[in-house]
């Protein structure tokens, strides 16, 4: 467990679809503190559920919260989430949450996904986000932290 193997990208509007379709499956944005206020984050309240939010790396220092693995689960189990519940793991465009699924995949969670655009996507050619792909591109709904 904990290889890439173990861990499927997935596009957000697919993702949205899943979302939908598993009551059960669930989004975790592991951004931090700071783009979550000032970026915006994921609304799947229409959905009749709440992103779980918590740091893959820490603000300021950037350091990989080494309690992650141990913190989400407490957070999965407190609400109600098996481990075999779908997780789709969201950060700005897809690298912090790929290593988040990774993690989980290999703490024994068997449906996690990283969602391979993430929340902004990649630059565009002005080195700005949110315009070539990611989940406010997509016009998935959202609202400013």
């Amino acid at each position: 467990m904990g290889s890439d193997a173990d861990v499927e990208d997935v596009s957000v509007l697919d993702v949205w679809e899943r979302l939908e379709a598993d009551k059960l499956a669930q989004l975790v944005d592991v951004r931090t503190r700071p783009e979550w206020a000032f970026v915006g984050v994921p609304d799947i309240s229409g959905l009749g559920r709440r992103v779980l939010m918590i740091e893959w790396q820490t603000f300021p220092d950037n350091r990989v919260d080494a309690d992650f693995a141990e913190r989400l689960s407490g957070m999965l189990e407190a609400a109600g989430m098996k481990k075999d519940a779908g997780l789709f793991f969201i950060c700005r465009s897809g690298a912090r949450s790929r290593s988040a699924a990774e993690a989980m995949a290999a703490a024994g969670y068997a449906r996690c996904h990283n969602v391979a655009e993430g929340f902004e996507g990649p630059l565009d050619p002005n080195r700005h986000r949110g315009n070539l792909a990611g989940w406010k591109s997509a016009g998935l709904p959202w609202v400013q932290g």
